[in-house]
């Protein structure tokens, strides 16, 4: 079952489905999860999948799109603001509080992708939430630093920052906004050497598997400076000490990010590796999608 629900982050309107067990009894007390989608992703695409087969098994789950983005408020639009996605998911967790079916104190937070990474961070800090998981998890600002894992000099980081200060003094002065794809557009940009997240990112979003009119899935060239000083990993092994689960294809170019995350945590953590998946794979492929929320289901029913 989903309901169309609307809350705010800081003045923003975030629209939101919420998903509910099917027979949903309003006197008892759920756990309760809130779910974040990939960069540029939107509510409707694998984090609603997900979501719809984790309430099937007793969980409320929110999902949402992120503020900037999707069917949610927020200027300028496709803004890849990680410190806002961060506050979006903590405001998503005030919004089941709200709720008298939720257990408030069994709460956690999940996300895909670049949303698995915001899920750490966000967990870093927002206590309500009881446990953590990522699947093919990717945390943005060191995703930005790096090219799957192989660090971008501070040469080439500093020539990204100069040339989206310049598209910002442009856009001051009337210019047109620039935006940068997150996956391939058209599928001659594709070739050998195209990274396989990147070349499977673009059968999804950019045909019927997976696209969604409001996803667009490119970001605003100005959101680069924001995305580059952001950072996950320095805190995990101090502040993230909730139970933390990572699911990670074999064949997923950005497993290396799984591994980092669970070689610095130092509370109770697993990484669950799904043999023969790539980072896409675990978007829609019942196969492994099956695994990932057996595991998924099984973790946050420790609540």
């Amino acid at each position: 079952m989903l309901e169309e629900v609307f809350f705010e982050n800081r003045g923003v309107r975030l629209a939101g489905h919420l998903h509910v067990p099917e027979r949903l009894d309003p006197g008892r007390k759920y756990p309760a999860l809130v779910g974040v989608h990939p960069a540029g992703g939107v509510k409707e695409q694998t984090i609603g999948l997900y979501a719809a087969r984790l309430a099937a098994h007793g969980f409320i789950v929110l999902v949402y799109d992120s503020t900037y983005q999707g069917a949610s408020g927020g200027e300028p639009r496709l803004l890849e603001d990680p410190a806002t996605r961060v506050e979006d998911a903590r405001s998503a967790a005030d919004y089941l509080t709200t709720l008298p079916f939720v257990d408030v104190d069994r709460m956690g937070v999940f996300g895909i992708c670049a949303g698995g990474g915001y899920a750490l961070a966000v967990a870093q800090t927002e206590r309500r939430f009881k446990a953590v998981a990522g699947v093919s998890a990717t945390p943005m600002g060191e995703a930005a630093r790096t090219f799957f894992g192989q660090p971008i000099s501070p040469a080439d980081q500093i020539k990204m920052l100069e040339a989206g200060a310049a598209q910002r003094t442009a856009e001051a002065n009337g210019a047109d906004p620039v935006y940068t794809p997150f996956v391939p557009e058209r599928l001659e940009d594709i070739d050998a050497q195209t990274p396989t997240m990147l070349r499977e990112g673009y059968d999804y979003y950019r045909t019927a598997r997976g696209q969604h009119p409001n996803s667009k899935g490119r970001f605003r060239m100005t959101s680069m400076d924001k995305m580059l000083a952001f950072s996950t990993f320095p805190l995990i092994p101090t502040l993230l000490t909730q139970p933390l689960l990572l699911i990670a294809g074999s064949a997923a170019d950005t497993k290396v990010y799984s591994d980092e995350a669970y070689a610095l945590s130092n509370g109770p953590k697993e990484l669950f590796v799904i043999e023969g998946a790539t980072h896409i794979a675990l978007y829609d492929i019942p196969e492994y999608v099956d695994q990932a929320v057996e595991k998924l289901v099984s973790f946050f029913q420790q609540l």
